[in-house]
């Protein structure tokens, strides 16, 4: 490695630090510079000075130019270029800039307000550039605005051509500036100036203030945002496209990627630092993004044909979003707010940052949170991650929360205290002492016992800003570098020796410096020795005496370099004398110095360049030379190599010789930080967009720790299926995380449209998201997609919520509109949208609106800040009004609303916070208040939850949480959680309410440490109404209600049930219970009495009446005990293992195990469509299922199960259609899977990570795919006329497939090739749909032999030692003995069938469809299409049925009196009675060609039980009447002309009455078949359901000894007595429930069910369509509703 030249910058050093470019070239005089048009020179008042106007209309002919000629060039070498303008109000202007590369290209670069695109060619570059003018509406393009102010154009010309151009900058040729606008100067400079920066500011912040000659003038007590504008182009965030494209959320890529052409975003002018707008891009992790790791591996460089098979997809994946710089946060941290200070200074703990502001004797435990995970990095910045000594962990600071984060278990630990953001940390060489500083002045700092997490001690810095720490090896000498509050460079020693034996920290000594100081080290030779580096200075200190003394290292000509960081390597190991060590030194500019430390001189100099060959499309390797550099923000150093981290986003390892790079990764943004592991085989890296990861130099993998927001967190919500949480950020992404590792799943991003709120579907998995335009969007999780977009609000979405069962969306605008969609389908659709109903002034908040547990209504703030209103959520009728202004009489100041929620639904609590510091707890209903918790936090609260148990309230209180003891009438002082450093926004508690989750600078998950009470109760429950004598039992089932979860199910009580009766209201001034006679809204439909009466309708919602209780937490009361039937249209969807026994199959959706001795069943479950087919693997441990496309998936589903446990492991989606079949290899390395004949797509999996392997579009439809048994590389698919071999060949990790394909010979006739699988090798047997099967040759591909096996299709095909089996359509299973083929293959197509002869044959009721044998081919188990499977024994040639089904949809079951059998019917036409015992089946009865629909039997009372019978209902109107005892059908006859809906007997058994689809119900005797009565009431709509009982009518004021009633689907229900036996029959009473406005336009409506209460016949209830889920209770002989 030759030393760097002399730089070729000290040619041009007339131009440093800056160049006044109209000065230099004497604009005024016009001798070197040309100006055309109306070009004059003005006074500006603002500025105070003189300007030079240029307007006119049209731009080409009016403006200045430089230089005069376009011969001549500026020669201007500065990188940046500073335009001091102004536009002219609704005008145009345009600026061409000429810029030479280092190759002597031109490429003409222009800015202006005049384009609508950006637009590029290889000499012209085209940027939109936007103005923000000072409204909440803007346009992005088009006409300056009239309030345009004075602008600071800064444009980095290197940056420009290296990232959009691909090339290297080499000077500025020309500039243009066009009408219209004002100037007032132009500057170049290399420096990077902060034009808001000046006197005292600048000196807390690393940052180069304006000179006064380029900066705007700024009044006293103003500020500089709030009169002109910093437009910094390209930004310090990377470029993303400018138009959608799909991007990888993985980790970085550890391979040499050099900077490519990237689409440009058009930048916008703002008032404040901003990010610069680009169209919504979505972001999606590729297969490893989930795991934490990297698609590819880092390899050694250089490896040129890396580069040129890389495509240019590659280079697509625009950079990511990165962390505003500190320069751009200034203004955010001059801002201080009132922290919980006094109270961090008094708690010593760590472990439990809670305080307590009044007695908390209600709360067990105490504290009831405890901090889980972060999900979040930096905060103050991202260049403070360290390594603990032991390489272990990594300490990094989150915000407020320092966390230490193991990486091999992901597990992390916390320490907690400080109120602001952590600027620093430190940690000693032997892990016990950590030293961290707060931000924001004046500082304060703590010394943390590592191995405890335990605050030893807590004392204020001397320097207002502390920015960076440094341990000594010992721990026994602290050293901080920061500003003093006059803005000076300020050095501390501290001495900590004593602190860890219960002393105190001592300040050695200070120092103060006018050299700029970027980093600080303690050396490792010498604890009185230090380092510290920055602008232009490298300096060496020593302690000694008390006293701080540094002395500079001469860097000859690198004196002007800003140096970044350093870092000190030990030449000899164990060799502790300074003249060993040698200090490295990094610079912006590329520089990286080696140092001398004895010396103090610089002994090798070299820099980082961009290098690429000449012409060549890919960048090659970096080398140290002259030229422009890669900024280099860090490195670090071990002994064989030094870490180099800059801000092109590499990470590179170099040798300690730098003669080549070792290794490079990649990164998504700027990388800040970088440190090498204490055994060197690990480098930890940070990016400054909140990325956090290391790259292993063993394994050449990069894993990611942590993703973070760049910016607070808006709003979150939580998906209870998936375990997913979605956060919304002001840094515009919406990213989805996994709640179980905290790793981010997805990222999607809009720089346009800020994404305002967030909520998710409960079923699909789709979540919804607001916009600041005021769009609405569904995305999909599953295609990583906008599937819908509504544009429906005018303003930006303030709120967003959907109601629990995912019927019903609701948002709010910031312009006071609130919108309702239907969510039924994906495709959802607006149903309203009212104006003037929110709150018009609200900020966008997670309580923005609410909707209650239930589903049935909607509260929210508006139409003003001092009113609530509660809407019916499916009608949007008001039904309450809450004036907030006017409930504290006493109080002299008007009161508003914040934020609300409701309690449960048995409370029917509507909370509201108040701009007042209180909460108020109304009633729902009445509106009334029924308590209050005055003085929750000194400022608004804007997120408030209540637990589902009702015992917990979650208070967003500024930058705390507070848990309040809600439970407790007399409210105890809340529980205070400190953690966040700003602001939290919003709080959740997660579905299982087991954790909580708050969300402000970094998303916090807390474990809820109280633990579940069995006997809790809903706090303010009504009281029960005892009614009868059998009160007691209910009142225990009701107490009981809310355990969570039930651990015995209650037994029947031997009294009879109580009637349920009303309860009262309770007395004013109780304890908030509320009438559940008004328990839900105020209806608007009703129910109509043929008697003109009008009863209520009862919501019958959980607790709201007497006898009911909730399901558990598990999910509901039932639990599946035995699954009847077997999935007949499946394929190959049985297995079993006669070695293991191991038997499975599928049911539906269901994957059933079960024990072939026993009988007993487990159910795996998790497929939303059915089941296809299995594949159990060679070793009998892994189990694949795959199923179909669902209505709420795009892409089939195949579930790995790990047989020992049941458990799902891998879940993938790889078709968009139904995968047809499945196969794993021999090896079980591998699994194929095929798509179906619309999908033709075979996909190859790894089974070690289940990524895909390879994937390939068959050209024609194929039907079986098969491995070969005796080869891992070969694999066959068979379809229409052609069987196809494929030849699998790896290279490393890669996998290629060879294809050959080879006709079916005409002999074996025209039919397709159905099924497959190898015999002996290297033989394969195919299937054909003419009946036929063919044997191949495979390493000759061809065939040389085949006979007629069937007359069906053969659908399946088995071979073992010399027997194949065969499976047709037909329903023949046969037997072949094949043993002499493999001697007919040396004949070739002289081969005979007739040494083929069939052993055996079974006819079973169905095609086969799956089988399995032993190896003997001796017993085996086989499926058919009639869902059956049967076990197959070849010795005995018998078949034993061993699960049977119905073939299709089961439409009725039925149990018999006795409840020892049940009876089904299906649209296959046949009746089954089953043994509940055993669930084996009794009796079949088969009707052909018909569906039997509707199902009854007899009661017992209708004579000896071997006399029971069962009515079955056709679609051809038929009625039969089958004997259980004699297993025959009785009767048939046709009392319906069309399909009949339901049939009943009567209590006697001697009539049926059943009911067909248009309304008609007809009355027959089964003896005899003759129907003597019809009844026509209910005509014109199907009859949905006949119940019968036996009930004394005398109190019902009419005669008979039956009471029945028939409910139509247009929801009536009509309620008869009779006596069939004198051919009576009265109408009792009619009902009539009208169809829901929101539903009558949909094409399935869910039946109207209705039944008689079995202990008591005179109540009647009632279910069906409607605005509310609810049991609607009628009481006949009241006339009115039961509760």
């Amino acid at each position: 490695m030759r030393r760097e030249p002399r730089p070729a910058e000290a040619l041009t050093a007339w131009q440093h630090p800056f160049l006044n470019v109209f000065r230099h070239f004497r604009v005024d005089e016009w001798k070197r510079s040309a100006k055309q048009g109306d070009v004059a020179v003005v006074t500006d008042k603002t500025l105070k000075g003189a300007v030079y106007r240029i307007r006119g209309s049209v731009s080409a002919a009016n403006y200045i130019q430089l230089p005069k000629s376009s011969t001549q060039s500026l020669g201007l070498t500065g990188r940046y270029l500073y335009v001091l303008f102004r536009p002219l109000p609704s005008k145009h202007f345009v600026i061409h800039l000429d810029v030479s590369s280092k190759d002597n290209q031109v490429i003409r670069v222009s800015f202006s307000n005049l384009f609508k695109e950006f637009k590029s060619t290889a000499t012209w570059l085209q940027f939109p550039l936007v103005l923000e003018a000072r409204t909440p509406q803007r346009d992005l393009v088009g006409l300056a605005p009239s309030g345009a102010r004075w602008t600071c154009l800064q444009l980095d010309l290197q940056d420009v051509l290296l990232v959009y151009l691909n090339r290297c900058y080499g000077h500025l040729k020309s500039i243009r500036l066009c009408a219209s606008l004002l100037v007032r100067n132009l500057y170049t400079s290399d420096l990077c100036f902060e034009p808001a920066i000046s006197g005292a500011q600048w000196a807390k912040l690393p940052v180069t203030p304006m000179p006064r000659e380029m900066a705007f003038p700024v009044p006293k007590g103003e500020s500089w945002h709030d009169r002109y504008i910093h437009v910094r182009f390209p930004s310090e965030s990377l470029k993303v496209p400018s138009k959608p494209i799909e991007k990888s959320c993985s980790p970085p890529e550890a391979v040499l990627l050099g900077p490519g052409p990237q689409p440009l975003p058009c930048p916008v002018a703002s008032s404040k630092p901003v990010r610069f707008s680009v169209s919504p891009v979505v972001q999606t992790p590729s297969p490893t993004a989930q795991s934490g790791r990297a698609a590819l591996a880092p390899r050694p460089f250089p490896e040129v044909s890396l580069s040129q098979e890389r495509s240019d997809a590659s280079n697509a994946d625009g950079p990511g979003f990165h962390s505003l710089e500190p320069w751009a946060q200034l203004e955010a941290s001059d801002i201080h707010t009132a922290a919980a200070g006094t109270h961090v200074l008094t708690h010593e703990s760590a472990e439990v940052p809670v305080a307590r502001t009044g007695s908390c004797e209600g709360f067990l435990p105490d504290p009831v949170l405890r901090l889980k995970g972060v999900i979040g990095f930096g905060g103050h910045g991202t260049r403070q991650a360290l390594w603990t000594p032991d390489g272990a962990a990594v300490v990094y600071p989150c915000h407020a929360v320092i966390v230490v984060l193991l990486v091999d278990t992901g597990e992390q630990r916390f320490f907690l205290g400080h109120t602001d953001k952590v600027s620093a940390l430190a940690l000693d060489g032997s892990s016990s002492l950590l030293a961290s500083a707060q931000a924001r002045a004046p500082s304060v700092m703590r010394l943390w016992d590592f191995q405890t997490g335990r605050c030893l001690c807590l004392f204020r810095s001397p320097m207002h800003v502390v920015c960076s720490l440094s341990f000594s090896d010992s721990g026994a000498l602290l050293c901080g570098v920061g500003k003093d509050h006059h803005g000076r460079t300020m050095v501390v020693a501290w001495g900590t020796g004593q602190v860890g034996l219960g002393g105190e920290v001592v300040v050695l000594a200070k120092a103060h410096t006018d050299f700029d100081v970027q980093a600080f080290r303690v050396t490792f030779f010498d604890e009185t020795r230090m380092a510290s580096c920055g602008q232009g200075s490298v300096r060496l200190w020593r302690l000694r005496g008390g006293v701080l003394r540094s002395c500079p290292v001469d860097l000859g000509e690198h004196h002007a370099l800003q140096f970044t960081d350093l870092a000190f390597k030990q030449a000899r190991d164990g060799c502790p004398e300074p003249s060993a060590a040698m200090l490295f030194v990094c610079s912006r500019s590329g520089h990286i110095l080696e140092i001398d430390c004895q010396r103090m001189v610089v002994r090798h100099a070299r820099r980082l360049l961009p290098t690429r060959t000449p012409g060549g499309p890919h960048p090659q390797k970096q080398t140290f030379s002259s030229g422009p550099g890669i900024a280099i923000s860090s490195l670090s150093v071990s002994p064989a190599m030094c870490a180099v981290g800059s801000e092109d986003g590499f990470l590179r390892l170099w040798p300690l010789d730098f003669s080549s790079v070792l290794l490079e990764a990649e990164h998504e943004g700027p990388v800040s930080s970088v440190c090498v592991s204490p055994d060197g085989l690990r480098v930890l890296s940070a990016t400054s967009s909140g990325h956090l990861g290391f790259l292993d130099t063993l394994s050449r993998v990069y894993h990611m720790l942590a993703r973070s927001h760049t910016a607070p967190v808006l709003a979150l919500a939580m998906e209870q299926r998936r375990g997913q949480l979605a956060t919304v950020s002001q840094d515009r992404t919406v990213r989805i995380w996994d709640l179980a590792t905290l790793q981010q799943l997805y990222d999607f991003t809009s720089s346009e449209d800020a994404p305002c709120a967030v909520t998710f579907h409960p079923t699909r998995p789709t979540f919804f998201c607001g916009f600041s335009s005021g769009a609405v969007r569904s995305f999909s999780l599953e295609a990583a997609e906008v599937l819908v977009e509504h544009t429906c609000h005018r303003g930006a979405v303030t709120g967003l919520t959907a109601t629990p069962d995912g019927r019903l969306l609701f948002s709010s605008c910031s312009q006071g509109s609130l919108a309702q969609y239907s969510c039924a389908d994906p495709q959802w659709h607006v149903l309203r949208v009212a104006a003037d109903m929110v709150c018009p002034d609200a900020p966008a908040s997670p309580s923005a609106l609410a909707v209650s547990r239930d589903g049935r209504l909607l509260a929210f703030v508006g139409p003003s800040r001092c009113t609530v209103t509660v809407m019916g959520s499916a009608s949007l009728d008001e039904l309450l009004r809450v004036d907030i202004g006017t409930l504290d009489l006493a109080s002299s100041r008007l009161d508003s609303a914040m934020a609300v929620c409701f309690g449960p639904a048995a409370l029917g609590h509507l909370l509201v916070s108040t701009s007042s510091n209180r909460v108020v707890v109304l009633d729902a209903v009445s509106g009334r208040i029924i308590r209050e918790l005055p003085g929750v936090h000194p400022e608004p609260c804007p997120s408030l939850t209540l637990s589902e148990d009702a015992r917990f309230l979650l208070i967003a209180a500024g930058r705390t949480i507070k848990v309040w003891d809600y439970a407790t009438q007399a409210s105890p002082g809340p529980q205070v959680y400190i953690g966040h450093s700003e602001p939290v926004q919003a709080v959740a508690f997660s579905p299982d309410q087991q954790q909580v989750l708050s969300a402000g600078d970094a998303v916090f998950l807390w474990d809820v440490l109280a633990p579940t009470e069995s006997d809790q109760s809903f706090p303010g429950a009504p009281p029960a109404c005892k009614t009868g004598p059998g009160a007691g039992p209910l009142e225990d089932a009701a107490s009981r209600a809310s355990e969570l979860p039930r651990q015995q199910v209650p037994k029947p009580c031997q009294a009879s049930p109580p009637r349920l009766g009303v309860c009262a209201r309770p007395p004013e001034g109780g304890d908030g219970a509320r009438d559940t006679r008004n328990s839900g809204a105020p209806r608007t439909t009703y129910l109509a009495s043929c008697k003109a009466f009008t009863p209520a309708r009862v919501s019958c919602s959980p607790h709201s009446a007497k006898g009911t209780c909730p399901p558990p937490a598990s999910g509901g009361w039932l639990r599946l005990k035995a699954v009847v039937g077997y999935s007949g249209n499946g394929r190959a969807n049985m297995v079993w293992r006669p070695d293991t026994g191991f038997f499975a199959y599928t049911c539906g959706r269901l994957v059933v195990v079960e024990d072939l001795h026993s009988g007993a069943q487990q159910h795996w479950s998790g497929h939303s469509a059915e089941i296809s087919t299995l594949a159990l693997s060679h070793s009998a441990q892994v189990l694949a299922s795959a199923s179909g496309r669902s209505s709420t998936t795009a892409h089939c589903q195949i579930r790995v199960w790990d047989v020992s446990g049941g458990l799902c492991q891998h879940l993938i989606f790889p078709h968009s259609t139904t995968v047809l079949a499945l196969a794993f290899s021999p090896d079980d390395r591998l699994l194929v899977t095929l798509g179906d004949h619309d999908g033709r797509t075979l996909a190859l999996w790894g089974t070690a990570t289940y990524d895909l392997v390879s994937s390939t579009r068959l050209p024609e439809p194929v039907h079986g795919v098969a491995f070969n048994p005796w080869d891992a590389g070969e694999l066959t698919c068979v379809g229409q006329g052609t069987v196809t071999f494929w030849l699998l060949q790896q290279r490393g990790a890669d996998i290629s497939l060879q294809v050959r394909r080879e006709p079916v010979p005409e002999a074996v006739g025209a039919g397709e090739l159905t099924s497959l699988c190898y015999g002996a090798p290297p033989l394969l047997y195919c299937g054909t749909s003419s009946g036929q099967v063919c044997v191949w040759d495979t390493r000759a591909g061809r065939c040389f032999l085949s006979w007629e096996a069937d007359d069906g299709g053969i659908g399946l095909l088995l071979f073992s030692g010399s027997r194949l089996v065969s499976g047709s359509s037909t329903g023949r299973l046969r037997l072949w003995a094949v043993g002499a083929v493999s001697e007919l293959r040396c004949k070739g197509s002289g081969a005979r069938s007739s040494s083929v002869f069939m052993e055996h044959e079974l006819v079973l009721d169905g095609a086969v469809v799956s089988a399995s044998f032993d190896d003997s081919v001796d017993m085996g188990v086989v499926g058919t299409t009639a869902g059956t499977l049967w076990f197959v024994s070849w010795a005995e040639g018998t078949s034993t049925r061993l699960i049977s089904g119905h073939r299709s949809k089961v439409n009725e079951v039925v149990f018999s009196p006795g409840e020892s059998h049940c009876a089904t019917c299906s649209e296959d036409g046949s009746v089954r009675v089953w043994a509940l015992a055993s669930m084996e089946l009794v009796i079949q009865f088969q009707v052909l060609n018909q569906s039997c629909l509707c199902l009854a039997w007899s009661p017992p009372c209708c004579g000896r039980p071997e006399q029971q019978r069962l009515a079955a209902g056709y679609g051809d109107g038929s009625l039969r009447i089958f004997s259980v005892s004699r297993t025959a059908m009785e009767l048939k006859m046709h009392p319906h002309p069309v399909a009949l809906t339901t049939v009943a007997f009567s209590t006697d058994g001697q009539t049926v009455l059943s009911g067909d689809k248009d309304g008609l119900v007809a009355v027959s005797h089964p003896c005899t078949g003759t129907t003597f009565r019809v009844l026509s009431d209910h005509q014109g709509a199907p009859i949905s359901t006949i119940c019968v009982t036996c009930k004394e009518c005398e109190d019902l004021g009419v005669e008979g000894t039956d009471l029945w009633l028939a409910a139509s689907g247009d929801q009536r229900v009509s309620v008869w007595a009779s006596d069939w036996l004198r051919n009576h029959c009265e109408l009792v009473d009619w009902l009539s429930f009208p169809m829901p406005a929101t539903t009558e336009t949909q094409g399935h409506l869910p039946p109207s069910l209705a039944a008689f209460c079995p202990w008591d016949g005179a109540l009647l209830m009632y279910v069906g369509p409607g605005v509310y889920k609810e049991v609607i209770i009628y009481n006949l002989c009241q006339k009115q509703s039961a509760c």
